[in-house]
């Protein structure tokens, strides 16, 4: 009997059902000596969603988190959902449940492997590096038993490696390619330095963006740590709630999200305020991760020139630069980024459906949106703010 055999999978209705030091020594054996590499698939960033009531009985997140065990020892463990929508996903299937309920099935419930309201890229198959094969295919196959005992139309993997798409990919799942924007430290030793590489007008356009922001009539505060203080969340609770409810209509997260972030996650945690006179106007929330700062949140209560661009996309670039970090994922959509240095790049998921006609059309059409991602990335990447030989260097 092979090893994979004898893995005994079981689905956890809560993180509480398995402990904090068996969830990590899979999800972020690294943090040992320091931070993890991906602070979104840690036990202390999931039970946060959890006990805050970000996900759970009303959210549409229903969890179903995967543990698979060999000889009573913990190997691999996932984030895994049952959804009732497609909300708070960022790599879009609207066209896939239209399709599917058009064709008569049921769409929804489906499952969700990710981290909820999280367009970041990690591994979402947290196994452990001993028995990381075994434990990555018994945690795709207990996923997939799951969806289809269930008769539930479709699993989705949401943001995972491009090794892990590889990897699903001789599994039997569709692997489909997104686009996010990213900056990358070609090891600068300052913003200036930065810049030096951007071409003549990019690099003007940058310095008159920054000076207008900074000339808002206030103060930038940039915290981390413990100099994140409870009225610290008061004051981005406001502004988190406006982009909330203009964007989604109900803000995914709940205050009391922020309140488990101060307790538990502020040590992951970068908040960049802009002050006036005392008080607060605008906000952008940033995740600290070993080698990449993930930009997730932003708002304000008054318009200021610039000033989100300053406070989401050139301090988070101060920042990567002053801490060595590789790159700062900016998180979803928004092509206004590359004209601020960030490139795009590509994102990967993988996908399954129960239904075979319905599995092979969709198969037809994530090969022609691969190529098309492809090709957009290329046309996007010649209109960057480099240098023409800088560009030319990094394709």
């Amino acid at each position: 009997m092979s090893q994979e055999t004898q893995i005994e999978i079981n689905v956890l209705a809560s993180l509480s059902h398995i402990s904090e030091v068996e969830w990590d020594r899979c999800a972020c054996p690294e943090a040992k000596e320091g931070r993890p590499v991906d602070p979104f698939t840690t036990y202390r960033f999931l039970k946060a969603l959890e006990d805050s009531n970000s996900i759970g009985p009303g959210t549409g997140w229903t969890p179903h988190y995967l543990q698979a065990n060999l000889d009573d020892k913990t190997i691999g463990v996932a984030p895994l959902y049952g959804k009732t929508h497609s909300q708070g996903e960022y790599i879009f299937d609207h066209n896939f449940a239209q399709a599917y309920e058009n064709s008569g099935g049921s769409y929804y419930p489906k499952l969700q492997l990710a981290v909820p309201h999280t367009p970041a890229t990690g591994r979402r198959l947290l196994v452990d590096k001993d028995h990381a094969e075994i434990a990555q295919s018994a945690l795709v196959k207990g996923a997939v038993q799951l969806a289809a005992e269930n008769k539930l139309s479709s699993l989705h993997i949401t943001f995972c490696t491009e090794a892990e798409a590889d990897a699903g990919a001789l599994m039997g799942l569709q692997p489909r390619k997104s686009q996010q924007f990213h900056w990358i430290n070609d090891g600068y030793d300052s913003f200036d330095d930065f810049l030096a590489n951007l071409s003549s007008r990019k690099r003007k356009n940058i310095r008159k963006e920054r000076a207008q922001a900074q000339d808002f009539g206030g103060q930038i505060e940039v915290l981390t740590g413990d100099d994140i203080q409870p009225h610290h969340w008061d004051a981005f609770w406001t502004f988190y709630q406006d982009t909330g409810t203009r964007k989604w209509g109900t803000p995914y997260l709940t205050r009391q999200f922020f309140n488990e972030a101060q307790i538990h996650l502020r040590d992951d945690i970068l908040l960049v305020l802009a002050k006036i006179e005392g008080s607060y106007v605008a906000g952008a929330l940033n995740f600290i991760g070993r080698d990449a700062l993930y930009g997730r949140y932003w708002g304000c209560i008054q318009d200021f020139p610039c000033l989100h661009f300053e406070l989401c996309y050139y301090q988070a670039i101060e920042f990567a630069i002053t801490e060595g970090l590789l790159r700062v994922e900016a998180g979803a959509q928004g092509a206004h980024k590359l004209a601020r240095g960030y490139m795009p790049v590509v994102t990967h998921s993988l996908h399954w459906f129960g239904d075979p006609g319905f599995s092979d059309a969709v198969m037809r059409y994530l090969q022609a949106e691969r190529e098309a991602v492809d090709e957009e990335i290329d046309v996007l990447t010649t209109y960057g703010p480099f240098k023409k030989v800088e560009i030319e260097e990094q394709q």
